[in-house]
């Protein structure tokens, strides 16, 4: 939807008003209190910056229908696959938060794909008084990816095999990973490394990669298209890990960097 980003503006500022733990600031509460306080901050955050900037409350509740990945959609369906990935990258990052606190692996990872859920699904909710309206789709999108969030970080065969990321080619004139759907892709990558099976030490620098984008939708434009796509792509968190940059290894397991796989696309329209 056209206001995703107020909603990712939403959410950094959260992230900056709680104690995430950081290195030399860290108040003095305990793991549940901080909990709470993060979840606390989170709502109100989301409810004052709504009113301020999202005209929350000024209309009767209302929903709309966004009509999934169908044709004649605003973003041909790709902003859904957003609502996904920022919700299940926030419960990792949340959940991160929260196992530097003092809870379990398992605990932290449950309670940042709730708390996660729960600061989209109020973003949703305040939409439904405002001119956006409530999207169920959205709803179902954010609840999927915090599901999502939570197995892929407690199973860590799962997170071995396949990782969930985001590909954006950017306009460096006018940059905007968040809503500019031109230049955004989503994907799924399937690591071959991850698989006992292959054993070849070529082969496990490469990947399998199925993805979905959209094109013509920003600009309303009549040549639009709907596109899959598989793929195959370099590795590159392996490569990292090897360089020892463990840290741009970890997130390039949620970004893929543009331009290192060959792709087969089909356009849906």
């Amino acid at each position: 939807m056209a206001g995703m980003i107020k909603k990712i503006l939403g959410i950094v500022l959260v992230l900056t008003m709680v104690p995430l733990g950081a290195d030399g600031f860290e108040l003095e509460l305990s793991k549940e209190n901080k909990v709470l306080l993060t979840n606390g901050a989170g709502l109100l955050a989301i409810t004052g910056w709504g009113v301020a900037n999202w005209d929350y409350f000024t209309n009767s509740p209302t929903r709309g229908d966004e009509r999934w990945f169908s044709k004649n959609t605003d973003h041909g369906g790709v902003d859904k696959l957003g609502h996904f990935y920022f919700t299940y990258t926030l419960s990792h990052i949340l959940g991160a938060s929260y196992e530097r606190w003092g809870y379990s692996h398992e605990r932290a990872s449950f309670l940042g794909a709730l708390s996660s859920v729960t600061l989209m699904g109020a973003m949703e909710a305040g939409d439904s008084f405002s001119d956006f309206g409530f999207s169920h789709e959205d709803f179902i999108m954010n609840a999927l990816g915090g599901i999502a969030g939570y197995y892929f970080r407690v199973s860590p065969e799962l997170a071995r095999k396949i990782d969930l990321r985001v590909e954006y080619r950017p306009d460096f004139t006018e940059p905007d990973i968040f809503t500019d759907y031109e230049r955004t892709r989503y994907l799924v990558a399937i690591k071959l490394d991850g698989f006992d099976a292959v054993e070849h030490r070529y082969l496990k620098f490469i990947e399998i990669h199925f993805g979905y984008f959209t094109r013509g939708y920003s600009d309303n434009e009549t040549n639009r298209s709907r596109n899959i796509y598989l793929g195959v792509g370099i590795n590159i968190p392996r490569i990292f890990k090897y360089a020892s940059l463990n840290r741009i290894s970890k997130l390039t397991n949620y970004v893929q960097i543009p331009y290192t796989s060959l792709n087969l696309e089909k356009d849906l329209n």
